[in-house]
């Protein structure tokens, strides 16, 4: 990591080989050459504030997007103007690639506090594979892990109890923390309890009662949008 990227997560001036994220969103059979062949198509903007669109449903598709820092939710809003919380995007994951199918956005994307984004254009990153044979290969891995991303979501909202599915999303969280080499037993929400119940088809009564009776059975110690898990072996439990 570099002294300015540790200052500012957010920084736009952070390349790929410094990125802390790269890890994640880079094959790591990337030579240092490749490394700058993609940053070269890599476009940084400025930091998003909470709640600002990063794209929304039917815009023409282009761009990939990374997340450098902070977290993005993707949702999709019914005919009836319902709105459905479909993903939770925290940093070093990919997102909009709900677009690829019909050349254009099936999802929108808002930034859930302050964060930065990657725009990766795909026309540019297509290109680039063919170069780079491993690149191609993880953006396949990619777009396979949305294909089971979305299959785990159905698997989730098809299971019975509350309290399975915010153990679920819980250790979900958990292990994309540790993905990213942080604390997979304190960390934060950055989803209010509105979009945990949306995600999850439970009232956000529902979910505060579930944390509630996490407490009292000494899963989870809860302050607000801080957790800490404190039984592992219970919520995986619950989860399966």
């Amino acid at each position: 990591m570099s002294s300015m990227d540790a200052k500012c997560p957010h920084n736009t001036e952070v390349n790929c080989g410094d990125c802390r994220m790269n890890a994640l969103c880079l094959p790591l059979a990337l030579q240092s050459k490749e490394v700058a062949q993609l940053d070269e198509i890599v476009q940084r903007g400025r930091p998003l504030q909470k709640d600002r669109h990063i794209y929304n449903a039917g815009e023409e598709f282009k761009s990939v997007f990374a997340v450098r820092s902070g977290s993005v939710k993707s949702y999709t809003v019914s005919n009836d103007g319902q709105e459905q919380v479909t993903g939770f995007h925290l940093p070093g994951e990919i997102f909009g690639m709900d677009g690829i199918a019909h050349n254009h956005y099936t999802n929108s994307a808002l930034a859930m506090e302050t964060a930065a984004v990657c725009e990766i254009p795909f026309s540019r990153l297509q290109e680039l594979s063919i170069a780079i044979p491993s690149l191609q290969r993880h953006f396949f891995q990619l777009m396979s892990k949305e294909i089971t991303n979305d299959q785990h979501l159905i698997t989730l909202l098809s299971k019975n109890s509350a309290e399975e599915r915010v153990a679920t999303l819980l250790l979900s969280i958990s292990n994309r923390n540790l993905r990213r080499q942080l604390s997979g037993s304190r960390f934060r929400l950055p989803m209010s309890r509105a979009d945990i119940g949306n995600y999850l088809g439970l009232t956000v009564e529902t979910v505060s009662r579930v944390f509630g009776r996490f407490q009292k059975q000494d899963l989870l110690r809860v302050d607000k949008k801080e957790i800490e898990v404190l039984d592992f072996d219970k919520l995986r439990a619950l989860a399966n």
